[in-house]
């Protein structure tokens, strides 16, 4: 049985020399604060929603373009990360001691085991200045041909989340109960190479957060049937995403479709946990 996971965080993660300027754009378009940096090097931040509980956190690397990176949150730690080897997961760092653990999926994709600290009020969606609403919801695993079978059986098996394929064969989505903050979605790039991950938006209106979002730094890169491939203001690539903020799913009537491959979210990057 999987452990059950009682809280998702998602991390951004950018190159700590444009770490301040990164997180500047994160808290504005999520309705967030910083809190005060934390770390050896002062290198974490958890961005404060206003009163509930946080979902969303930054880390500012020393290697690497940067991207995204899951922490999954429980009780019990030890199992998790025990349960995350017997299906295929290798252990980067440990540090029970402290409270976390630094893993890479089957399919190359660091993520991070920690234990709870009594999170269980999700965010609200944000209003944006034209009423059009967003939510920072979904961590995307990018994931090469080859690892795609094995990637999709590790997080269903691990998070024993709802797991299903999308409308295409190259998507696949794990949803979690409701009232965790953060689902993963993966996507079977169409080359090889190491896998990465990206931050998506869900959005009551994409063209207005899309305004919004280039009005505070932002570039627009790609369009897709539903999704508009972005870059932040130091060059992190995410997506916004047609999809209702309040639930994550499409449109009634609308399939399920994934923003396509973005290129890799920095696969020299480290990840830790703040």
């Amino acid at each position: 049985m999987a452990e059950t996971i009682r809280w998702t965080y998602a991390f951004i993660d950018r190159p700590r020399k444009d770490f301040a300027r990164a997180c500047d754009f994160w808290t504005a378009v999520t309705g967030t604060k910083p809190s005060a940096p934390r770390g050896d090097q002062d290198e974490f931040v958890t961005l404060l929603p206003d009163g509930t509980d946080p979902c969303l956190k930054a880390q500012g690397i020393d290697t690497g373009e940067g991207g995204a990176h899951l922490d999954l949150a429980v009780e019990d730690l030890p199992a998790l990360v025990e349960s995350a080897r017997r299906l295929g997961a290798e252990v980067v760092a440990d540090h029970d001691d402290e409270g976390w653990a630094v893993l890479r999926s089957p399919g190359g994709q660091l993520f991070c085991a920690v234990g709870r600290h009594g999170e269980s009020a999700r965010p609200p969606v944000i209003q944006g200045p034209t009423g059009a609403t967003s939510r920072l919801d979904q961590v995307c695993v990018d994931v090469p041909p080859a690892r795609y079978e094995a990637e999709v059986a590790f997080w269903s098996a691990l998070t024993g989340w709802e797991s299903r394929p999308g409308a295409l064969p190259e998507f696949h989505l794990v949803k979690p109960p409701a009232g965790l903050p953060v689902r993963i979605l993966l996507q079977r790039l169409g080359t090889a190479g190491p896998a990465s991950a990206h931050l998506d938006l869900a959005c009551s209106d994409i063209e207005a957060v899309r305004a919004h979002h280039e009005g505070l730094g932002a570039t627009a890169v790609s369009r897709g049937a539903r999704w508009i491939v972005m870059r932040d203001p130091v060059g992190g690539t995410y997506c916004l995403t047609g999809r209702d903020p309040e639930t994550g799913g499409l449109p009634a009537q609308a399939e399920l479709l994934a923003p396509g491959p973005h290129g890799p979210s920095g696969p020299g990057a480290s990840v830790s946990s703040g």
